[in-house]
């Protein structure tokens, strides 16, 4: 069935693929920052495992909603959205490199939550947790270089046009990774204590 012009505009305007792309960006301000701090513990590993567990933990809800918000651009527009088709898709490079994205990032993170569930006795999962983080960085790389440019001024586009409501969304990712972190605080000894032999 054929979309009116009456709903074309109201997607457009509420769930059209300017407001995911606003919503796509802010998410991936917040995490870049996320990430960085992330990052910034792999300088001492043994120093800070404490804060690589509890920042990844905090990082899960918002990766899912950047996961959620491109995944969700990509099934409108196969399902031939017209405002999505309208908007048209990724160059062709960046449309191959997606599934390397996604497929990465939920090897990465899952195996992260693995291991600080189980403990640092997992061995075949942390070198999967280490073999996932390589092919990563290797495409998050081009991924961001990519994008990097459009960020700032997606971010700060329609500030009175949902930004509230996309302010909402992250917040709640925020907060909810936040939960989840605190939440690990007990599976942090394990960690703490192979720190300690391992620094020793």
């Amino acid at each position: 069935m054929q979309e009116t012009a009456a709903t074309v505009r109201a997607q457009d305007g509420l769930a059209g693929p300017d407001a995911n792309s606003r919503l796509t960006a802010t998410t991936a301000v917040v995490l870049l920052v996320l990430l960085g701090v992330e990052g910034a513990t792999l300088l001492s590993l043994r120093t800070f495992v404490s804060w690589h567990i509890f920042v990844g933990m905090l990082l899960v809800p918002v990766v899912g909603l950047k996961v959620g918000t491109t995944g969700y651009r990509f099934a409108a527009y196969y399902a031939g959205r017209a405002a999505y088709v309208r908007a048209g898709a990724p160059p062709t490079p960046l449309r191959l490199l997606g599934p390397i994205v996604v497929v990465s990032t939920l090897a990465l993170f899952g195996t992260g939550v693995a291991l600080a569930a189980a403990g640092p006795d997992t061995r075949y999962v942390l070198a999967l947790h280490k073999a996932s983080f390589v092919v990563w960085v290797a495409a998050m790389s081009i991924h961001v270089l990519a994008h990097v440019a459009r960020l700032p001024s997606l971010a700060r586009s329609g500030v009175g046009g949902g930004a509230g409501a996309r302010a909402s969304i992250v917040g709640a990712a925020v907060v909810s990774g936040a939960i989840l972190a605190v939440a690990t605080l007990p599976l942090l000894g394990p960690w703490e204590h192979w720190a300690r032999v391992a620094g020793g």
